[in-house]
């Protein structure tokens, strides 16, 4: 049974904070419009896991560290003899991160790892999908605090993908705004006419 006393810092914000600015902006009759974040998907490939089965074991112990969340290795749908891959081989491996682990990796990423990413000037902001996600690409699982850098035997990126009940990308952008993302950019507010 989960913790029921402790609140993450950015799930107090959000239903302090960034309820009422979101609803002021978009004009929302209801709190129950307002988006939310629903989930955090953390997806890992693992180049060579075909050849060496250690890369996975130590892929999930990596993506375990990183997500507070224990991770399960991703298999393969189909045979394609080209790259020597048999169906339901391990290539990969994933973590969903859902209310309290999910807010606090949040709070994780954008205050300690992002900022540790080298030449870091804010993500991109065009990588939303047409239906309120957000797909976020890291490069070096390095950036991440939980990772020991000595022990890191094979660098590797992940996919990080932020699902939210925002019906449009202007309305996940904001509400990932209000979260802390640091967006390159800021957009600029449209000009009236």
């Amino acid at each position: 049974m989960a913790n029921t006393t402790y609140t993450p810092r950015l799930a107090t914000k959000y239903k302090e904070e960034v309820v009422a600015t979101l609803m002021k902006k978009f004009n929302y009759k209801s709190v129950m419009q307002v988006p939310r974040l629903v989930k955090i998907c953390l997806n890992q490939g693992i180049n060579g896991a075909v050849g060496d089965k250690k890369l996975v074991d130590i892929a999930v112990d990596e993506m375990t560290r990183i997500s507070g969340q224990k991770a399960i290795p991703t298999l393969s749908k189909k045979d394609i003899s080209n790259f020597k891959l048999r169906k339901h081989m391990p290539i990969g491996t994933r973590v969903t991160l859902r209310s309290v682990n999910m807010y606090d990796f949040l709070d994780r990423l954008v205050s300690v790892s992002l900022p540790r990413v080298r030449d870091f000037k804010g993500i991109n902001e065009k990588a939303f999908d047409g239906r309120g996600n957000y797909t976020l690409g890291i490069t070096e699982q390095i950036i991440f605090p939980e990772i020991d850098i000595d022990k890191v035997t094979k660098i590797g990126g992940m996919d990080i993908t932020f699902v939210t009940t925002a019906q449009t990308n202007e309305e996940a952008y904001e509400l990932l705004k209000e979260l802390g993302m640091p967006f390159k950019n800021m957009r600029k507010e449209p000009q009236q006419a």
